[in-house]
């Protein structure tokens, strides 16, 4: 009975505040969050954005209107490298301040950014570029990216992603979009002078709206799904009206005749395939530490663009207090701690989409046979503003599954003909829990609780997590999150010709027929939405060892306890070769809790975990660096190159040289990619075409499930005039660069700030390094530039709690802020360069005490 009278009041008082603001269909500007809680309260009590239910109560006796409060106050304070410490009241100054500190840092680049999700970039910057930096859409042309954020990320969808909030969440969003707009609108007044020059007179710097925010927020759903086919979800559109013959040719039938697995182009994901971005992470526990369990966190993320981690702390005194990251544009912490838990994530091996074949009715082909029933797509009508040039319209089309989908570009035989098409799904299309998970783990204050959300939530995306708790001694390895529930029997009696195809290309992605209503996702009623796996059927692991994951699946989080058992749309268990970076990391561990690896004892404290994570260490080089040179270096050193296995390039008439001062370097190399090492760069050209000729040329023995982590092994002898090629092909390419065979890494491998080079360490994951600095560039192209769009290791934390409270270190390997007008564009890198690890600041004092502590008051 209280319940229900507090829900009536609530509601009431929500319907009453309804009449003050109205929504519109475009959802307005500038909603106060007083009027986002009353639409959350009508949401919850069971009224609409229509009519309410309740009869409004008599307005009250007039009284003296009080002076008006400002609806938004923060504080922001600064500490060492430009960390910002946001401070306020509630939800809606909190999130205030971290919008006015962002756009503080990253103006531009949050800029250009809105334009991506609002569908405007071909409005302002022409249809024909490139979105201007790598993120989890890739570098798409304008003009695609934006029919494709038009269609997915509408106003109906994003009124109902606003409408599945909490009222703190939707008060937070609604301050952070009044703080950036603070920002911009002094930045056009005339403020900050000299920052953010590149685009501070342009007209598309404007300001924005909390829908843009929700937009942003809900685009980072689609990193492992829609996002990898934006191009091809733009760009679907029915094929012309022909002639009963030609469809009759081009029967599904007929399509598969022309259809094999080895002639399909696969795709590249850019989260969550081969090459994408990943990340490491551990979790010691209280037996490895000898005290309280210490987190490793360490994504290999995007260092320039939207995409790219913020660091901050954001406190509401009594309510909130917590550090960490989050993408630009996002006001919840995503990567972190507080004083109870912290926690990381790496991209997960779990497919997260799946493809429907629509058989398509005779008539029409933009409508399908379901049940024998003819289904009419819905069609959306999209029109774009294009600079310098006429409006582009096209029309998209929806399946009751998902958006259609061209998949002519992996093959001719899967596009869009007249009687079959393809539909995608991707499972956070209806997930809209994921940003109140985080925001609830933000406040939570216990191991158990933070992994009670994660099971009720079943909200990640397309990450693992790793996590450690205040008072448990053991860590937490989890892949729990929204992925498709789609069992084995399914697989088997709803696959099309076209599914094992398409399993070549695309592993455990599920290919099913879209024309029986009994082939969509499995509901199961313990899922957290309809279509989607239960938390019972993915995997966890508790140990006071450690776990770990470095990008391969969950199986051996930690190799002493295999997890075998769940969906294989989660990913492989010991059908495959873990990468030389997974291999890499554990044997790092296992060294470690040994006592093997040259540290004292044998403890994973914070402090040894802070040096071992940056050694730099290369798996490649120390399993056959020795044998390398024994079977390439073989007299006479000059070698005849033809081709070049890394870069295409064939030489005619063949390129002769001399290998030996090469093979001189590499023995006289430490095997390692710390910044002073000498030949590191020798290794990795080599091993970049060596690795050219696959696994069963190059190992001598195989993979094998029951040795996961020393297996494959040791050099073919027979591949001995292969590695001589790449030796030789390795040897051109930094002739070519420059560069001296006996550079330091740091000389080839760096990052400009301020047109200095700044020396870095580490490499390339597919090289066997886990200290990740991988540039798209290559040697011949200037060096390993970390300028243009790199991936590597991005906010990392070493975190441990004990009797004084919580004490993280810290790096953001690029820096606080990509303006190179800022004081914060290039000291954090400095540091990282230095090795030397941020101990974060987290209580008032520790805030209060720093030496570069700053201070300001924003309100409004």
């Amino acid at each position: 009975m209280r319940n229900t009278l507090r829900c009536r009041l609530a509601c009431q008082d929500a319907a009453n505040k309804k009449q003050e603001t109205t929504v519109t269909p475009s959802l307005g500007r500038h909603l106060r969050p007083l009027t986002l809680l009353a639409i959350a309260s009508l949401a919850a009590c069971g009224g609409s954005g229509g009519t309410s239910h309740f009869v409004p109560a008599p307005a009250p006796a007039p009284s003296p209107a009080p002076a008006p409060a400002a609806a938004y106050q923060a504080e922001i304070r600064r500490t060492a490298l430009g960390v910002p410490h946001i401070k306020a009241a509630d939800w809606g100054g909190v999130g205030y301040g971290y919008g006015y500190a962002q756009a503080q840092d990253a103006l531009c680049t949050m800029a250009d950014a809105f334009l991506t999700y609002r569908g405007e970039r071909s409005r302002w910057l022409g249809a024909d570029a490139q979105v201007t930096t790598s993120g989890t859409i890739g570098r798409p042309k304008n003009i695609d990216s934006d029919f494709f954020h038009r269609q997915v990320m509408d106003d109906a969808r994003i009124q109902a992603v606003m409408a599945a909030q909490p009222a703190k969440l939707l008060q937070m969003v609604e301050g952070f979009t009044a703080g950036y707009n603070r920002y911009v609108r002094e930045l056009k007044s005339g403020g900050s002078p000299g920052r953010h020059a590149a685009c501070r007179d342009q007209a598309w710097v404007t300001t924005v709206t909390t829908a843009d925010l929700w937009r942003r927020m809900y685009q980072a759903n689609f990193a492992a799904g829609y996002s990898n086919f934006l191009s091809a979800i733009a760009n679907a559109q029915p094929p012309a009206p022909i002639t009963t013959t030609r469809r009759t040719l081009r029967s599904p039938a007929r399509q598969y005749a022309v259809l094999r697995p080895q002639n399909i182009a696969a795709p590249a994901l850019e989260v969550g395939g081969e090459s994408g971005v990943g990340s490491n992470m551990y979790g010691f526990g209280g037996a490895a530490t000898g005290g309280g369990p210490v987190l490793f966190g360490n994504p290999h993320w995007y260092w320039r663009g939207p995409d790219r981690f913020y660091q901050a702390q954001l406190t509401i005194p009594g309510e909130l207090d917590v550090s960490g990251s989050s993408f630009l544009g996002i006001p919840v912490i995503l990567i972190g701690f507080n004083n109870g838990v912290a926690w990381s994530h790496t991209v997960s091996t779990a497919r997260r989409f799946g493809f429907f074949q629509l058989t398509l009715a005779s008539d029409d082909p933009t409508a399908y046979m379901r049940d024998g029933q003819k289904v009419k797509m819905t069609a959306q009508r999209i029109t774009v503003a294009v600079k310098d040039g006429a409006p582009v319209t096209r029309t998209l089309y929806r399946s009751e599954y998902g958006p259609m989908v061209n998949l002519g570009t992996l093959n001719p035989a899967l596009a869009w003909s007249a009687t079959s098409a393809f539909a995608i799904r991707d499972i956070n299309a209806d997930n809209y829990r994921l940003f109140r998970t985080w925001m609830r783990w933000n406040t939570a204050k216990s191991l158990d609780e933070l992994i009670a959300i994660q099971k009720e939530e079943s909200s990640i995306p397309w990450v693992n997590t790793v996590a450690v708790g205040r008072g448990s001694s053991q860590a937490w390895y989890g892949d729990i999150g929204a992925m498709p529930n789609v069992p084995p029997a399914q697989l088997s009696a709803c696959a099309t010709p076209f599914s094992a195809a398409l399993a070549a290309a695309l592993p455990r992605v599920p290919v099913l027929d879209g024309s029986r209503s009994a082939c969509n996702w499995t509901v199961d009623p313990a899922a957290a939405q309809p279509g989607a796996l239960p938390a019972t059927q993915m995997p966890g692991l508790l140990r006071d060892d450690y776990v770990a994951n470095m990008n391969d699946s969950y199986w051996l989080a930690n190799p002493d306890a295999p997890l075998t058992g769940y969906p294989s749309i989660i990913g492989p268990t010991g059908t495959e070769a873990q990468s030389l970076r997974t291999r890499m990391g554990h044997l790092m561990a296992r060294a470690r809790l040994a006592g093997t690896d040259g540290y004292a004892g044998n403890r994973a404290t914070p402090d040894i975990v802070q040096r071992m994570v940056l050694g730099s260490r290369v798996l490649s080089a120390e399993l056959v660096k020795s044998q390398a040179l024994t079977l390439a270096c073989t007299a006479p050193t000059t070698v005849s190159v033809s081709a070049d296995a890394a870069t295409g390039q064939t030489y005619s008439p063949a390129r002769t040289v001399d290998i030996a001062a090469a093979c001189d370097q590499l023995r006289n190399w430490d095997s390692t990619g710390n910044a002073d090492a000498r030949g590191a760069h020798v290794w990795d050209e080599f091993w970049r075409r060596a690795e050219k000729l696959g696994a069963a040329a190059l190992w001598a023995v195989p993979f094998d499930a029951a040795d996961p982590l020393n297996t494959p092994r040791d050099l073919q002898p027979a591949a001995a005039a292969s590695l001589r090629q790449a030796m030789g092909a390795a040897t051109l390419a930094i002739q070519a660069s420059g560069f001296a065979l006996n550079a330091p890494r740091g000389e080839t491998l760096f990052a400009t700030r301020g047109g200095v080079r700044i020396p870095l360490y580490g490499g390339c994951g597919n090289v066997g390094y886990f200290t990740i600095a991988c540039s798209e560039q290559r040697i011949e192209q200037g060096g390993y530039s970390m300028d243009g769009d790199p991936n590597g290791n991005s906010y990392m934390q070493v975190v441990q709690f004990d009797a004084a409270g919580v004490q993280a270190h810290t790096f953001l390997t690029f820096s606080q802020s990509d303006d190179p007008a800022s004081p914060h564009n290039g000291d954090y890198t400095r540091r990282y360069s230095a090795k030397q690890w941020l101990k974060v600041p987290f209580t008032e004092a520790e805030i209060q005490a720093d030496p570069q502590y700053s201070s300001s008051r924003i309100a409004e």
